[in-house]
């Protein structure tokens, strides 16, 4: 039997605020797009009816969307000081060689410069050398197929985010 009352994580993010949910949601993508979509969307069931909206609403992005919401990231191997969250997502890098981690700097620089944008890829659960090779095989693509690619990623790491959200008390 499934149940159709929220989670209370779930709800707690449901009776926020709207200044205080959009907050949530911009810690979550810094897209103002998305989470104006999420937010209006309130409130939601199920964690499942917020993911199903994240996605939709990851789909609906523009290219400036994007270009908002990957500007919230930093680079793969740089977690931002003092932010908990790109720090847990990148730990995979944590742990890497100098050498690794001088040449992710190498590649980042390299697909900033032919894409203008940061290298984005969904870091949980990743080893620092699975996250090299797929900038190395991505830095091959068109403009137009690394921008679906971001786009899968960047929903990838919304849902973690909002489980996160959503499953705290």
């Amino acid at each position: 039997m499934t149940s159709t009352s929220p989670t209370p994580g779930l709800a707690r993010f449901n009776d926020l605020e709207e200044s205080a949910a959009l907050a949530d949601l911009h810690e979550a993508c810094a897209s103002t797009e998305w989470a104006n979509r999420l937010l209006t969307a309130r409130p939601y069931t199920t964690a499942d009816d917020l993911y199903a909206a994240s996605d939709a609403a990851m789909a609906a992005l523009t290219a400036a969307d994007l270009a908002e919401a990957m500007a919230g990231h930093p680079p793969i191997g740089r977690p931002a000081p003092g932010d908990p969250t790109s720090a847990r997502e990148q730990r995979g890098m944590a742990g890497a060689s100098e050498e690794l981690k001088a040449e992710m700097l190498e590649l980042n620089l390299a697909y900033q410069e032919r894409f203008g944008h940061v290298f984005l890829i969904c870091a949980t659960g990743r080893t620092g050398e699975q996250m090299r090779d797929a900038v190395r095989e991505r830095i091959g693509n068109t403009p137009e197929r690394e921008r679906e690619i971001v786009r899968t990623e960047l929903g990838k790491i919304n849902r973690i985010r909002l489980a996160r959200l959503v499953e705290e008390d």
